[in-house]
């Protein structure tokens, strides 16, 4: 079992912060370096003007020299693909800055600085919906069997129902946690006084199978929920520092990222005992530079994690030996990695360097950068992707979906040819192995 001391010495690092101007100034290319944070990134505020289309082409090449701050690994030939992609739609609303967004059979939700979540028809991209509450800033988004979750900036979450009984309807459903409980917890002796986030939250995760919902904050603890009476049953106290991101795997293994520089690893327990439900199982580094997002692949054998210096870093999971490998870093963003999603061999990252990069692993698991999307004019914080053309899975290729701070919500279409004579442009580096 891994140690849960934690070094009060510790130096600070960047965070998410409350205030709504503030909320995303926190993201430093590397603790380790001086370097100014990207909140002083300049950009070009956009245009009202949506006919920006144009067909491009990307080379595997990269864009960008590397960052001076990096862990160590071992570059290869780039292999010569020719990777075409295109902006298929750009929207702007003014709803201020585009927080978070998700994808589910057909629509795409997004979420802003206002109190509204847009939801957006497949394949038109067109506006068919509105999630309107009294609360602002929808800072992540999860939907899962027809049930939509939104965390607000109030540190409490949403839910909708999302029927298509003679159309398109969504039904609020309830809101975490319920007012009643955790106001009666500071009057009921021996009652749990911590129901509620002390601070903003920051990102959810669902474990349907488990019947549980998570969510993260920059309190630094985990809360876990049980949807079916949407009862807060357990409060992890994850990390020394905020928590940036969540996700849980299929066999019910929680990854935690954070400030710390750290991702951490937690089982839960079914038959506890004195044990926590949840228990610390592995911590991860990620070469001392704060992890600000996760992505799990669909078989839940490689997870990423991005970093404030640009870089990828991903982990490989055994299946049989009960192991979890550091397997190297991904390189070519030059500012903090805001958002990463990954489909089928694809992993797609945004960063706030206005661009989002689109790598594929092939069979022997090297990495190739197929794609350098640029169009945003401010830093990309959320990102959603799926196979074939705007849901249509028939076709090679992938279609994305990137939120950015510049208030922009863009679709691309991303299309590949295979190459028998690919080698990724970076190596797997690394030999540390983690018992799970």
């Amino acid at each position: 079992m891994a140690s849960q001391d934690y070094s009060p010495n510790s130096p600070p690092t960047p965070s998410f912060a409350t205030n709504k101007n503030k909320f995303f100034s926190g993201f430093t290319r590397s603790i380790s370096t001086k370097e100014p944070s990207f909140s002083q990134f300049p950009y070009t505020p956009p245009r009202h003007n949506t006919n920006d289309v144009s067909p491009s082409f990307s080379q595997t090449e990269s864009l960008h020299a590397s960052p001076t701050s990096s862990p160590r690994f071992i570059p290869l030939k780039h292999p010569d693909l020719l990777t075409a992609y295109r902006c298929i739609s750009s929207v702007l609303k003014k709803d201020g800055r585009i927080l978070s967004i998700a994808a589910s059979n057909g629509l795409v939700y997004s979420g802003s600085d206002t109190n509204v979540i847009r939801v957006w028809k497949l394949p038109e991209f067109t506006e068919c919906g509105q999630l309107k509450t009294k609360a602002c800033m929808v800072v992540a988004l999860e939907v899962s069997h027809d049930r939509v979750y939104a965390a607000y900036g109030d540190g409490k979450v949403r839910i909708w129902q999302r029927t298509w009984d003679g159309g398109l309807k969504h039904e609020r459903l309830a809101t975490v946690p319920k007012i009643g409980s955790y106001v009666r917890s500071f009057y009921i002796a021996g009652k749990d006084k911590t129901v509620k986030h002390m601070g903003a939250i920051t990102s959810l995760a669902i474990n349907v199978a488990e019947d549980i919902l998570y969510s993260a904050s920059i309190d630094k603890t985990v809360k876990v929920w049980r949807i079916s009476d949407l009862k807060c049953i357990e409060t992890i106290q994850a990390h020394a520092e905020p928590i940036n991101a969540i996700i849980a795997a299929d066999d019910g293994i929680l990854y935690t990222a954070s400030d710390d520089a750290t991702v951490r690893v937690w089982r839960r327990n079914f038959c506890h005992g004195d044990q926590l439900p949840h228990s610390l199982t592995v911590i991860l580094p990620a070469k001392y530079s704060p992890v600000k997002t996760l992505t799990l692949t669909a078989d839940g054998a490689i997870l990423y994690g991005g970093c404030t210096d640009g870089y990828i870093h991903f982990w490989l999971r055994g299946w049989f030996s009960g192991q979890v490998q550091y397997g190297g870093a991904l390189q070519g963003h030059t500012h903090a990695v805001m958002c990463l999603a990954s489909v089928a061999n694809y992993v797609v990252s945004g960063s706030a360097d206005s661009t989002s990069r689109i790598w594929s692993k092939d069979p022997d698991g090297l990495h190739t950068c197929l794609a350098v999307l640029v169009g945003h004019r401010g830093p990309i914080r959320c990102v959603t992707a799926f196979l074939g053309r705007l849901g249509e899975e028939t076709e090679e290729g992938c279609t994305i979906c990137t939120g950015s701070l510049d208030g922009v919500l863009k679709v691309w279409r991303v299309t590949s040819k295979s190459n028998s004579d690919n080698s990724g442009c970076l190596a797997q580096g690394g030999s540390e192995y983690f018992e799970l």
